[in-house]
């Protein structure tokens, strides 16, 4: 459950523009105008050809003239028979770098920059949606999610090899584009997240089997992207705090893995935390003692940890889940724990949030959990997800979002949706076989 905000004085929310006015510069060439990023959403927006179109570019120019100094995309995802929702876009060729390019200038209006956030979702993917899913090893979900996500194959090493020059292709095409960087998705339970965690990585090849082998796929991710796009292009990364699973990514490799990221010149961590199985980035607490009261008041979900690892490294970090108020954001900021604050689902609800942050003006939408009252559905996360998609997509559509929309409606309608996908896939593979 998220915690209650504390109560801030008018004065502390008027000043507190002042922080989050003031410019980040990066380690390399450029410069955030300000402290404000809009986190990864899923837009989910795509059509079957996994290609951008027309809604991206409404829904980022709208974000963009919105205020913030840093967008970052949704999921884009480097293999096209490896979709971690439908309607994820898809980048691993130059087929579509016309309406890349209409994307990246929507998105780079009004003086912000825009990061194309590149993935592989790795066994992280509903059933029916791809032909396979694929892990570092053979993992399967919980039993409470195995009806919606299918146990992986463990990927080969000529596969995984193959995979590192895809993200580097994709980002590759991402800087062609005019994009103004990228994110690598390591969070979340995604496959990066799943190499670097020893519940979901098993192996004792050279890619597992020791906290140093398991960091190896995302540090030769970074090397292969960095040769690629060359010196100056800015390259970040999404990173899970914790799994918060039995077993899982701990805090202390994470520490880890961000001590050799930055050595290895990476120019942004954001710091996020958990998975499908245990949602923490959605704000329901994986923790067995309920938060400390310093922690529910400074609103954000992994602050203390972000204060480790800024005791750690001197790159750039962003916090991303919970933010709530402009003083808490700019306390996080001025406490030196972070340099960006990262907003998501209240981005979903107004575009222009951080104009009105900006301005010393309150948000006009708090952000609540959303719940179908369904719990094995509820204990997922992902009808968060679902729900804030749909406001996007509102967005999208040149229309104002719906805070009020029900969560069982939405749930509902998607559900139709996936059994939708699910047929068509059956009348596929039956046409096949009569063949």
């Amino acid at each position: 459950m998220i915690p209650t905000a504390r109560a801030a004085s008018t004065s502390e929310e008027s000043l507190a523009h002042e922080v989050l006015g003031q410019p980040v510069p990066l380690r390399r060439t450029t410069t955030l105008k300000n402290r404000i990023a809009k986190a990864a959403l899923s837009e989910v927006l795509a059509g079957k050809d996994g290609a951008p179109n027309g809604l991206h570019e409404t829904l980022y120019r709208s974000w963009a003239e919105g205020g913030a100094g840093l967008l970052l995309t949704g999921n884009v995802m480097i293999d096209r028979n490896a979709l971690g929702e439908p309607g994820n876009v898809v980048v691993e060729d130059e087929r579509d770098i016309e309406a890349l390019r209409r994307w990246a200038e929507a998105g780079t209006r009004n003086g912000a920059q825009l990061w194309m956030q590149i993935n592989h979702p790795g066994k992280q993917a509903p059933k029916g949606l791809n032909a396979e899913t694929v892990s570092p090893s053979v993992v399967a979900f919980k039993p409470d999610l195995q009806p919606f996500f299918a146990a992986p194959r463990e990927l080969t090493h000529a596969e995984i090899l193959l995979l590192i020059a895809r993200f580097a292709r994709t980002a590759g095409i991402a800087k062609q584009a005019g994009f103004s960087g990228v994110q690598i998705h390591g969070a979340h339970g995604y496959l990066v997240s799943q190499f670097l965690s020893p519940y979901h990585n098993r192996r004792t090849d050279r890619w597992g089997g020791s906290p140093l082998a398991r960091r190896r796929f995302v540090l030769e991710v970074l090397a292969a992207i960095r040769k690629e796009t060359g010196e100056d292009f800015p390259i970040g990364i999404k990173l899970n705090s914790a799994d918060f699973q039995r077993g899982g990514f701990t805090q202390e490799e994470s520490l880890e893995t961000v001590q050799a990221l930055a050595e290895a010149g990476i120019d942004l961590i954001e710091i996020s935390g958990g998975t499908y199985e245990a949602p923490a980035m959605t704000g329901i607490s994986q923790a067995s003692e309920p938060p400390r009261e310093s922690t529910r008041q400074r609103e954000a979900y992994f602050l203390d940890f972000a204060e480790k690892v800024r005791r750690i490294t001197t790159v750039p970090l962003m916090l991303t889940g919970g933010f709530r108020t402009a003083s808490g954001m700019a306390e996080a900021v001025t406490d030196g724990a972070v340099d960006l604050v990262g907003i998501g689902r209240a981005l979903a609800l107004d575009p222009e949030l951080p104009r009105l942050l900006l301005e010393g003006k309150a948000p006009r939408h708090d952000v609540h959990p959303i719940k179908t009252g369904i719990a094995v559905i509820d204990r997922v996360g992902q009808q968060e997800i679902t729900w804030y998609e749909r406001q996007i997509r509102r967005i999208a559509s040149g229309r104002r979002p719906d805070p009020d929309e029900s969560a069982l409606k939405v749930f509902a309608l998607d559900l139709l949706g996936v059994l939708r996908m699910r047929l068509r896939g059956r009348k596929r593979s039956g046409k096949r076989r009569a063949s």
